[in-house]
């Protein structure tokens, strides 16, 4: 029998007698079978055969986080919004939704930093609220990421027809071409074509580093490192750029300033519905755009199972999420406002668009300048960043996956992994439903896009209220238990009630997200949009029959603060950490620690 540590005086709980009941708490990686044995190698010491290996460092979990966060949403996404409702209502929304999205991660971050399971954020609703909660959660993320995947490859397609038109190249050879590049990224790595470049450039700030991580980490978290390294110069650059186009600064020497925020206006009438009411759906129309932009921030729960040290690189990670927010997405839209017009006909989402429309509204801006080569470049770097967000989807769908076969919650073979801890077969099934992507083909890109989003939206919805509800029982478990919060690593600055709050307003967008599909202009009024009123709401009737369907098979039972599993396991992570720091100090002593250079030049961002 083994115990585990807890804090403030409290007597130690029985790992075995908490984890005897397999119904009531299905098998998550932890507990009496699985000792300590090679704590800080892997995430299940004892199945090798199923178990995660933990070697992303601190500098790719925060890179990862950021290239979930930032892709299509961001860059593409915000140009149907910007020509849908003007550039005062999507800096609103985008606001309001950041905001919500900062306390999401904090609570993730708490609970993450208690107890790093493998499996994501669907062990914690299982253990801490219901395990149906953590089933029906399980999958919503699932469903979430494996259409994400096809939403990207979609994307890709959209921004090539800049190039190269659907009537001369069919988009299903491209789609065909990206989806077989991240399924070989995602199981055969990029070792030879990612160690060059890491050990020039960080071996300057940090020598030892580089040939620490050299032979260890040379897969998927290398690879993913350098993409979104990229795509976060990209979007300081283009942040740059805008400033100098606002001032006047391009080749046309117009400084727009706020002129567009006057005309054609800083907010659009939805639908033609003249005054404040017009106004106000505008805003509201554009926060499903402002929803699919920020998901998956919160993946960074699902990297925990293979983070290096993860009590102190989640909550650093977390705790840069807000500076993140608020320069890569607050600022970026603000300025998109000052020098894109919304109804620009070079916005491909207009309703006027032009024949050479773009699919980003950043590369709408350098047209407008009259910058003559660097649309095509900055297409370039877009594809790289849809690409990034593609590879890292499809990542995280097959550990989703897998987390959910651990807990036997799908087939157990989906739960085996090689011996590099890839696992082959969850990949495989999340790679197989990504050929969703060839629905261009026969449909515009443009409408293949709207659908994904509407589906990626709600599931994402679902995920950030799963994810609340997990924090408000947790901090009751942890009051009901005599748990003493100080002594915590990482606790959320807004506490329960900030959780309760952003629970509500997550429901509300949820259910009135897709209010556009019953208002319809003069033109077509008594039209009802069934297919967008099918990819808006369709995840939030399969999310409620998941949960209570698994509560009537498996009659499982709301689980009770005072008797929620807040120990088992947390005697390896503790072990873990332990080893972490040992070795962290060791490298000290010994003079092989990361340069004082790098921690305060690029470790602020990594």
């Amino acid at each position: 029998m083994t115990t585990a540590w807890t804090p403030g005086g409290q007597m130690p709980h029985s790992n075995e007698l908490d984890y005897k009941d397999t119904e009531k708490y299905p098998y998550d990686g932890y507990g009496p079978e699985s000792p300590i044995t090679e704590a800080g190698h892997l995430s299940d010491p004892t199945d090798k055969n199923h178990s995660l290996h933990r070697g992303l460092s601190a500098c790719q979990v925060s890179m990862i986080a950021i290239g979930g966060a930032i892709g299509t949403g961001l860059i593409i996404g915000t140009g149907s919004a910007l020509s849908a409702a003007g550039p005062a209502s999507i800096l609103i929304s985008y606001t309001i939704v950041g905001l919500v999205v900062y306390v999401v991660m904090a609570a993730l971050g708490e609970m993450a930093t208690w107890l790093p399971a493998a499996g994501g954020f669907a062990v914690y609703a299982t253990r801490y609220v219901d395990p149906a909660l953590g089933f029906a959660l399980g999958y919503t993320y699932w469903f979430k990421y494996i259409i994400t995947t096809p939403n990207q490859l979609t994307a890709a397609a959209l921004v090539i027809q800049y190039w190269c038109p659907p009537e001369r190249v069919n988009p299903g050879v491209f789609i065909a071409v990206f989806l077989v590049a991240i399924i070989a990224i995602n199981y055969l790595g990029i070792c030879w074509l990612t160690l060059a470049p890491r050990f020039f450039v960080v071996s300057f700030f940090c020598m030892q580093y580089t040939f620490n991580t050299i032979y260890s980490i040379c897969f998927f978290g290398e690879f993913e490192f350098w993409l979104s390294s990229i795509k976060v110069l990209v979007i300081i650059g283009l942040i740059i750029l805008m400033v100098i186009l606002a001032a006047g600064g391009g080749p046309n020497h117009q400084a727009t300033g706020f002129r567009y925020w006057n005309d054609p206006g800083s907010f659009a009438q939805y639908k033609s519905i003249p005054g404040s009411w017009g106004q106000f759906l505008a805003v509201w129309s554009s926060m499903v755009t402002a929803v699919f932009a920020f998901l998956g921030t919160e993946l960074i729960g699902v990297t925990v199972g293979e983070a290096q040290n993860p009590r102190r690189n989640i909550p650093r990670a977390i705790k840069l999420t807000f500076w993140r927010i608020l320069v890569f997405y607050i600022c970026s839209v603000f300025l998109l406002g000052m020098v894109v017009p919304y109804n620009s006909k070079e916005l491909a989402f207009a309703t006027k668009a032009s024949s050479s429309a773009a699919a980003s509204p950043f590369v709408v801006a350098i047209k407008l300048a009259g910058i003559q080569t660097l649309p095509g470049f900055l297409n370039g770097c877009i594809l790289i960043f849809v690409f990034s967000a593609a590879n890292s989807d499809l990542y995280i769908a097959s550990r989703t996956l897998h987390g959910l076969a651990l807990k036997r919650q799908a087939p157990g073979f989906l739960a085996r992994t090689d011996k590099r801890g890839v696992p082959y077969f969850a990949l495989g099934a999340s790679a197989l439903v990504c050929c969703l992507a060839f629905m261009s083909v026969s449909t515009s890109s443009k409408v293949v896009f709207t659908y994904f989003v509407n589906l990626v939206s709600i599931f994402g919805l679902l995920t950030w209220i799963s994810i609340l509800v997990s924090h408000i029982y947790f901090k009751k478990a942890l009051r009901a238990q005599g748990v003493n919060e100080r002594d915590m690593r990482y606790r959320s600055p807004f506490g329960m009630w900030g959780s309760t709050v952003a629970l509500v307003f997550c429901i509300i967008i949820a259910f009135t997200k897709n209010f556009t599909v019953f208002i319809h202009s003069p033109k077509t009024y008594g039209n009802f949009d069934y297919k967008n009123f099918i990819t808006g709401y369709l995840g939030i009737p399969l999310y409620i029959f998941m949960i209570f369907g698994y509560k009537l098979i498996m009659r499982t039972k709301g689980v009770k603060p005072a008797e929620a599993d807040l120990w088992t396991g947390k005697d390896v992570i503790d072990a873990d950490e332990q080893e972490w720091l040992a070795k962290e100090a060791a490298e000290k002593a010994s003079g092989k620690q990361a340069s004082s250079l790098y921690r305060h030049t690029f470790g602020y961002l990594f």
